[in-house]
């Protein structure tokens, strides 16, 4: 690491350290997936080798992913706090989180910490590395606190409304349909005045926390038919499953796929023409940051 300031060297040398000595087997993993917006959820297999993958040689721990899909919303604000820290291996030992992980990864939800519990750290040699809390990722942070938003003002039908204003900043003119049963569709959209303009739009708004099977993808799929539009949107809070990721590779030209993440940068990109009424609800101020030097491996 020529040239590389000495608190980096110390931040490097300390993940190895985790990732080579401190991690057993047996250990909880938490991998947060950037493309997907979720957690992959799993157990270290075997130990620690350095071996040459492809063209190149890499550090490896086998793990046993056994949930790869599991949306960030599963895990309470403090938890999302310690998984966005900036450094690439980091043991996260605060707020009861061994115990919570091991909750959601049995499929159950985040119990939060227990009362009274401390921040105990499990006796031994500790490596090398800085807290994680004390080096996030302030971006993931505020992304975190925003989806947490989101989901408690706009929860149901609700999420249908803001997906819609959405799409009529960006220039749809949209029908949304009563809560209720839907028939398959909770928005179609068009273009031109009166929305008869190709291309057509139906979109489909699940707001579960949890991952979208493809049931709901092909679903939309039909519907499209039935309403001959030329293009489709589905919306999941909770993602998607590796089947509907899978699937929608084949529809890469007709249909569209939105998690948390995708909804939130929507906002972004359009939250000056959203109706005052929504920005009420959703209220956002646009800040620039530094980025922190020397605390990623």
């Amino acid at each position: 690491m020529p040239g590389a300031k000495a608190r980096a060297i110390v931040n490097r040398a300390g993940q190895l350290w985790a990732f080579a000595v401190a991690m057993k087997e047996g250990d909880l993993v938490v991998m947060p997936r950037k493309l997907t917006s979720q957690l992959a959820l799993g157990r270290v297999t075997g130990p620690y080798r350095y071996q040459k993958l492809g063209e190149e040689d890499r550090h490896t721990r086998p793990v046993s992913w056994e949930r790869p899909d599991v949306p960030r919303t599963a895990f309470e604000q403090d938890l999302l706090h310690s998984f966005g820290a900036f450094m690439t291996v980091c043991n996260i030992s605060r707020n009861d989180a061994e115990r919570r992980v091991a909750v959601v990864l049995a499929g159950k939800e985040d119990p939060g910490p227990r009362v009274g519990l401390g921040n105990a750290k499990k006796p031994g040699v500790s490596p090398p590395v800085i807290e994680p809390e004390e080096v996030p990722d302030l971006g993931q942070l505020a992304h975190d606190q925003i989806v947490a938003h989101i989901q408690a003002r706009f929860a149901g039908h609700a999420l249908a409304t803001l997906v819609d204003a959405v799409l009529q900043a960006d220039g749809w003119v949209t029908k949304v349909s009563p809560p209720g049963a839907d028939g398959g569709v909770d928005i179609l959209g068009g273009r031109g005045s009166l929305g008869l303009d190709e291309p057509r739009l139906c979109v489909q708004v699940k707001s579960q926390n949890s991952p979208a099977d493809v049931t709901v993808y092909r679903t939309l799929q039909g519907t499209m038919q039935t309403y001959k539009a030329e293009q489709g949107l589905l919306v999941c809070w909770g993602g998607f499953n590796k089947v509907v990721l899978a699937e929608s590779r084949q529809g890469h030209f007709s249909v569209r796929l939105w998690d948390s993440r995708d909804v939130v940068e929507a906002i972004y990109r359009t939250y000056e023409h959203l109706p005052a009424e929504i920005q009420a609800e959703l209220p956002l101020k646009r800040v620039w940051m530094l980025v922190p030097e020397d605390t990623e491996a």
